[in-house]
């Protein structure tokens, strides 16, 4: 059955992204084989893009990313990076790993407004992602990193292939997608990205321990980082009772979804109804990821610089005589 990119029908966005009923990305520390993270629309290989990206991708946010635990971390200042606030394994002290070399980390600061935590390192990094700081990521195409689960069993639904569940963990991938859109949740502002089927070999969701990977879009023709990883639409389910799962849903049609307490039927459609991911913006919390890794100045420097110039001003003025 071929499949072909469509719209969402404008009743199911409100169902997922104005309640936010997903499953955090966090860590599910398991017995579980590694396998690839990233779910793909196009394959199940566990090593499929598994290396940095290249072509028109080169320098996309691969050299960035770093595995913070089991799920990753992206270098934004010389001794800093940033990563999802949920996921709270690692203290203080544990290492930061980016590019075979490994950082301790010495602080954690958490955004009180949102989903996103920096932790700063000894020593400095090489080099680090620029931030993303405009206001026009929708319709973006973006790149995701992450180190979760890859693509397990199969969910099918009145006959047709709907998504798969997660299996595996801890290799780090990429994927691309679009930003569809923002939303809301508790005062936090959040991209999200529909699971198409079929627009491309690299089209991906997210998974499990997926948590704080990089989200990067380009700025100026600069890839830059637009968002952290959070959360994903889920659970569903093929019956109303039950748990549920957590799975990668490129058509939702057919399928039990929980927004609350019970769950809701998605009435299938001829259109495919996919689920998407979000990450946590970056503009929206620019002002306050600058006030960490850039702090202001305290009082007694800023009299100190002051004195300083008095000093300079003087020593020139008395040469002049």
């Amino acid at each position: 059955m071929s499949r072909v990119k469509n719209r969402k029908p404008s009743f199911f966005r409100p169902v997922f992204a104005r309640s936010i009923a997903g499953v955090l990305l966090l860590a599910l520390l398991s017995a579980a084989t590694p396998s690839g993270a990233i779910v793909f629309y196009s394959t199940g290989d566990q090593n499929y893009n598994t290396t940095a990206p290249t072509g028109a991708l080169t320098n996309s946010g691969w050299q960035f990313e770093g595995y913070w635990g089991v799920c990753m971390g992206t270098a934004i200042a010389s001794n800093f990076f940033i990563t999802a606030k949920h996921y709270t394994d690692p203290i203080v002290g544990d290492p930061f790993l980016l590019n075979g070399v490994s950082y301790t980390t010495t602080a954690k600061y958490e955004d009180p407004n949102s989903d996103l935590a920096l932790w700063r390192i000894s020593g400095s990094f090489p080099s680090w992602a620029p931030i993303y700081t405009g206001s026009s990521e929708v319709g973006s195409p973006l790149v995701v990193f992450g180190a979760g689960y890859g693509r397990g069993a199969e969910v099918w639904a009145e006959g047709d292939l709907k998504g798969w569940q997660a299996g595996g963990s801890n290799v780090k991938r990429w994927g691309t997608n679009v930003v569809a859109g923002t939303t809301t949740y508790q005062g936090s502002t959040l991209l999200y990205a529909d699971f198409d089927a079929g627009p491309g070999a690299n089209e991906a969701t997210l998974a499990v321990a997926d948590s704080g990977g990089g989200v990067f879009i380009q700025q100026n023709s600069i890839w830059s980082l637009a968002g952290v990883n959070f959360t994903v639409d889920s659970p569903f389910n093929t019956t109303n009772s039950g748990d549920g799962f957590n799975a990668a849903i490129f058509d939702a049609g057919g399928l039990y979804y929980k927004p609350s307490d019970t769950w809701t039927y998605i009435p299938n459609q001829p259109a495919d109804i996919p689920a998407s991911f979000y990450a946590t913006s970056i503009s929206a919390r620019q002002d306050w990821i600058m006030s960490i890794i850039v702090p202001e100045p305290s009082t007694s420097a800023l009299v100190a610089l002051g004195f300083a110039v008095f000093l300079a001003t003087a020593r020139r003025a008395s040469r002049r005589r």
